[in-house]
């Protein structure tokens, strides 16, 4: 019977905590007793050495400051001084590597991507086609320009000469008396009338 004010299970009970899943395997080292009661030491492996080919740049040079020429005398040279090729893992450039920019990127860039949708829609033949319009409407406007004649320029008055040249400002005169103004000199010291008109004219 389902209990009561409960819903009905549908699972099935789990096993207790001491229920292991999965398979047990037996150890066959015999454990931590073993590990400490006897000392299994593994054996250290020698370093094989490798063999490195020979270097017959530097051989080559070598023999030939020395003055070898023959075939023979350099095979007795190999022999008398055989030089081995460096290991590459022990090189300068591989033990300390250059400084590297951390954004650099080796090779060649790639080519940009083929706008498809601009191909589609005929963009490029679009704007071609604006340029044309565009140096055609240029070249129209500039054939439309035609020269101003003379007559049709509009006529120069007073009001625009004056305000291009203004006219000078007039000089303030004092006032003088009526009967003063007609009074002739009292010394004369020109020789003649001549020399007086030669001297006014100039």
């Amino acid at each position: 019977q389902a209990e009561l004010g409960k819903p009905q299970r549908n699972c099935t009970t789990l096993p207790g905590f001491d229920f292991s899943y999965g398979l047990y395997i037996k150890r066959t080292d015999g454990g931590v007793p073993e590990a400490i009661g006897q000392w299994q030491t593994v054996k250290p492996r020698t370093a094989t050495v490798e063999k490195m080919p020979r270097d017959f740049i530097t051989m080559n040079r070598g023999a030939l400051k020395a003055g070898y020429t023959t075939a023979h005398e350099f095979n007795l040279y190999y022999k008398a001084k055989d030089i081995r090729r460096k290991d590459d893992n022990y090189s300068h450039f591989k033990r300390s590597l250059p400084k590297v920019p951390a954004d650099m990127t080796f090779g060649i860039t790639a080519r940009p991507s083929t706008p498809f949708f601009d191909l589609l829609q005929h963009k490029y033949k679009e704007m071609w086609m604006e340029q044309q319009r565009a140096r055609t409407a240029a070249q129209r406007m500039e054939k439309k320009k035609v020269i101003v004649p003379q007559q049709d320029k509009v006529c120069e008055t007073r009001t625009t000469l004056l305000r291009k040249q203004p006219l000078p400002a007039k000089e303030e005169s004092f006032w003088h008396l009526p009967h003063f103004e007609k009074v002739g000199p009292h010394l004369s010291t020109f020789p003649d009338g001549d020399a007086r008109k030669k001297a006014f004219s100039a």
